[in-house]
């Protein structure tokens, strides 16, 4: 695993666009989400132990957001033919242990993850109702503990989600996000051979 942060795209990027294949037989696109006041976009993966760390939270905080018109959208861009613990069946499956209410993409060409210049899993991106970008960065300040090689805690400090509820909260009350945010980090997102982008590395 190498440790990597997001690499923060501009603050009022248009949400790009993406028509990808849903855990739930769906072809999910930006479309989809329309009407909701906000949008989460966020690149998750199944095993990736600083998605591990969140996703308990992420399920509740997204369940919760949902109810106020946020719309969530979670990527997975990992190469599945050498990361088969991130394939389709396996994300299935993740999605409902999870019980995540938002739907879950395959980026198989990871042509998403580029336009979105998206790096580590977890990546997160706010955009307002104008899907331009108001937030992207950490979930929350506490990371899992690693023991040791491939094995993490997150006992001691489970994850929160105050920065990500910190953004959606002004999102919705109609006031300017700040702009000092603190970059994501996690497992850089598996490209496959030859697929890098230029901003990986």
């Amino acid at each position: 695993m190498a440790l990597t942060e997001s690499t923060m795209m501009a603050l009022q990027t248009p949400a790009p666009n993406f028509e990808l294949p849903a855990t739930d037989g769906r072809t999910i696109s930006l479309a989809n989400f329309a009407d909701a006041d906000a949008l989460v976009v966020m690149f998750i993966c199944n095993h990736c132990p600083y998605v591990i760390h969140i996703a308990p939270t992420l399920s509740e905080l997204a369940k919760e957001y949902t109810e106020k018109n946020v719309a969530f959208v979670a990527i997975n861009s990992n190469d599945v033919e050498n990361y088969p613990a991130d394939g389709f069946e396996k994300m299935k499956e993740e999605a409902s242990s999870r019980d995540y209410c938002f739907p879950y993409l395959l980026d198989e060409s990871q042509e998403v993850a580029k336009a979105y210049s998206a790096a580590c899993t977890p990546d997160i991106y706010v955009f307002d109702g104008d899907r331009e970008l108001v937030y992207r960065g950490q979930f929350d300040d506490t990371r899992p503990n690693r023991i040791s090689s491939g094995n993490y805690n997150s006992g001691d400090n489970p994850a929160t989600g105050a920065d990500l509820k910190a953004s959606l909260d002004k999102v919705l009350a109609g006031e300017h996000v700040s702009e000092e945010q603190i970059p994501s980090m996690g497992c850089n997102i598996k490209w496959k051979e030859g697929n890098a982008p230029d901003y990986f590395g």
